[in-house]
């Protein structure tokens, strides 16, 4: 069970719109360095339905190996085809992942049996523990809290990913669900809401840019400082805001490189942030509220 903060991690681009390979081994060292407690990488944030298979498959790889064993390595392997879905899971698995992302069928909206055969064919096949991404926002379906009751009761469905923003709903799986089902928030502005509610910890946008102060927010949490999370979580919620103002990683991405991150621009379809938006990220920047310091500012390769 992996408990505090795993960044959705970007995936940096160079100047001539490849994947910048070694920037992410520099990032992943980065978030190690700085109390990261686990990497997700090819999820939303991630850009994945914009990279190839080759790319990919690469990212993993890189990502496993820069690890090392010493972070945890969860990689999104779920597509809107159940078959499809389990040939990447058994890929990453064998590329020695240490948890599988699998979100709910996008476009095909599936009903509430085939939602729940789609996610425990995969459970059955697989070691790795599993965990459901939940993202109605991207998805256009929201799985039923009922289906998640049943599906917490596999050994190998480790948890969930919650990002629909619905606290009603994030309080109903956490009642329903077992003991030993993670719940993970995926909306930054309300991690410690959740976490009071039973969440783990959070699969954050927001920790890109400051994973040592998401880092410290969670486990503040989980070590019974409530009330100094609370502050934190308060304290950045103007940023936080602002990071989704746009598209993510639209606006994520520009302010890493405004801060001097150099993680390159997105890929098409998500085009250059507005004006704006980038006013708002600048001012953010001026008055120096991302605290990013100690960030990997130098490399351009």
């Amino acid at each position: 069970m992996i408990k505090g903060s795993i960044v959705a991690l970007i995936t940096p681009f160079d100047e001539e719109g490849r994947v910048n390979y070694r920037r992410l081994e520099e990032l992943i060292r980065w978030h190690e360095s700085q109390g990261t407690d686990g990497i997700l990488i090819l999820g939303t944030t991630g850009e994945t339905p914009s990279l190839t298979e080759e790319e990919q498959d690469k990212i993993v790889e890189t990502a496993v190996k820069t690890a090392g064993g010493r972070i945890p390595v969860i990689a999104n392997s779920g597509t809107n085809n159940t078959e499809r879905s389990l040939e990447k899971s058994l890929k990453y698995e064998g590329m020695g992942v240490d948890g599988l992302l699998v979100i709910t069928p996008y476009y095909n909206k599936p009903n509430s049996s085939g939602m729940e055969e789609h996610f425990l064919k995969i459970a059955d096949r697989v070691k790795t523990p599993v965990y459901i991404y939940n993202v109605p926002a991207r998805t256009g379906i929201c799985i039923e809290a009922e289906t998640v009751k049943e599906l917490s009761k596999h050994e190998n469905i480790a948890g969930i990913k919650e990002a629909s923003g619905d606290m009603s709903y994030a309080a109903r799986i956490s009642a329903l669900a077992g003991e030993n089902f993670s719940i993970y928030s995926g909306n930054d502005d309300i991690t410690v809401a959740l976490m009071s509610m039973g969440a783990s910890g959070a699969i954050s946008v927001w920790a890109n840019l400051m994973p040592g102060k998401v880092h410290e927010m969670t486990a503040a949490y989980l070590e019974g400082r409530t009330e100094e999370a609370r502050k934190i979580q308060l304290r950045y919620l103007n940023l936080i805001n602002a990071l989704f103002c746009e598209t993510n990683p639209v606006p994520i991405k520009e302010i890493m490189n405004m801060a001097g991150m150099e993680v390159g621009n997105c890929r098409l379809p998500l085009g250059a942030i507005s004006g704006a938006s980038r006013r708002v990220l600048e001012t953010l920047v001026r008055e120096g509220r991302p605290e990013t310091d100690n960030s990997p500012k130098t490399h351009r390769g």
